[in-house]
């Protein structure tokens, strides 16, 4: 017996498949020639509100451009990848093997994109990271048919060291959970610190996701450094700045992040957030005429404000939307389509950006400050900042 949970068409319309999967080849006859768009993302648990924002970035690229890819009616089909890495390949094949989609749109947790980046690889789908930061993705596990339209983990703390140290900081502590991401972003400011003449006089972490600060800020003040930098993000980077405040760092000890320290957990931070600056690759207060006709379009349609995941999502519209456009609907003429996504430009809300030859965007990192509830850009960190790509072997 078969059954499918199928597919959410472009109006949204939810089609059902008898079970006894009779209707199969007729749903397929019905509607030939349509491209199989195939949505990875967390839509329950700590991340779902992450998965619903790329997702209405991206249908809204796609809506702006006539609501068809190459001249192609396209069907959706989603899976909630929960957020868990050890679903993460059978998650993916779902949508590669089952549903036969011509591209897979996923995922924001690094632990579930490793998964996909193995079904990519091995099944040659073209897979379109809209977040996940792993640097493997663009790096040793770089592939000809995989493109990332967010960051690599290290790229926002790249534009931080300097920042710092144009501001006198020559001695900092850095801080982070110890798992993947917190060490890629650690990568990322350690190089670009110390480059900068920087002395990071004490590396500290706590794993993942434990929230108990206590001891590592008393160990902070102790150190005495000129500023501290971070990598920590959602519920615990607002438990942290609030923790810092309270252990009275704050006003004593500056503190820096990457950019997803401030990152949609201002009202959560409270007045404890304010003056912290961070590094990112976007800002919803970028004063621009796109970001401005973005963020304006996206709240008349979703009734909400987007945030940086639904600027990623739009971003990955976009992209597909050109590779689509040069191939004339043609996904299947791998070379040229590749081709296309790799020689594209996009006029992006955060700025437009290039895509570099391990397929990560080359984009301007922002220097930004909190001032109420706005992460205010303060000027541009680094002007079209590339990650290394280290390791990236395309064929």
């Amino acid at each position: 017996m078969t059954s499918r949970r199928l597919v959410l068409s472009r109006g949204g319309a939810l089609l059902g498949a008898a079970s006894s999967g009779l209707l199969l080849p007729e749903l397929a006859q019905a509607q030939p020639g349509k491209v199989r768009v195939g949505l990875m993302l967390p839509y329950t648990g700590t991340f779902a509100q992450l998965g619903v924002a790329i997702e209405n970035g991206f249908r809204l690229a796609i809506e702006e451009n006539g609501g068809k890819l190459g001249g192609r009616e396209i069907e959706y089909y989603k899976v909630d990848d929960e957020s868990d890495p050890s679903k993460g390949v059978e998650n993916a094949n779902k949508l590669v093997q089952r549903d036969k989609v011509d591209v897979l749109v996923g995922t924001v947790h690094s632990g579930v994109q490793m998964g996909i980046q193995k079904v990519a690889r091995d099944t040659g789908v073209l897979s379109l990271i809209p977040n996940a930061g792993a640097h493997a993705a663009t790096r040793s596990l770089c592939a000809p048919n995989v493109f990332r339209t967010s960051f690599t983990n290290s790229q926002p703390t790249l534009a931080l060291g300097k920042a710092m140290m144009d501001k006198g900081h020559k001695k900092a502590v850095w801080i982070t959970w110890k798992y993947a991401a917190g060490d890629e972003a650690y990568e990322g400011f350690k190089e670009s610190y110390t480059a900068a003449g920087g002395t990071i006089i004490k590396e500290l972490g706590l794993p993942f996701p434990q929230v108990e600060f206590q001891a590592l800020l008393t160990e902070i003040a102790s150190l005495k450094p000129d500023a501290v930098a971070c990598f920590f993000a959602g519920g615990g980077a607002a438990k942290f700045i609030r923790d810092y405040a309270a252990a009275g760092l704050k006003g004593k000890i500056p503190l820096y992040g990457s950019g997803f320290l401030t990152e949609g957990v201002l009202d959560a931070a409270g007045p404890a957030a304010e003056g912290i600056i961070t590094t990112m690759h976007y800002s919803d207060s970028l004063d621009t005429p796109r970001n401005k006709a973005f963020r304006l379009a996206y709240a008349k349609t979703y009734r909400m404000q987007p945030d940086v995941y639904a600027m990623q999502g739009y971003d990955t519209g976009l992209l597909l939307v050109q590779g689509a456009a040069a191939v004339k609907g043609d996904l299947s003429s791998k070379v040229a389509l590749y081709k296309a996504l790799e020689s594209a430009t996009i006029d992006s809300p955060r700025g437009k950006w290039t895509m570099s030859k391990a397929h990560n965007p080359v984009q301007d990192i922002y220097l930004r400050v909190v001032e109420g509830k706005e992460n205010k850009v303060l000027g541009v960190a680094a002007k079209a900042l590339a990650d290394s790509g280290a390791g990236c072997k395309m064929g």
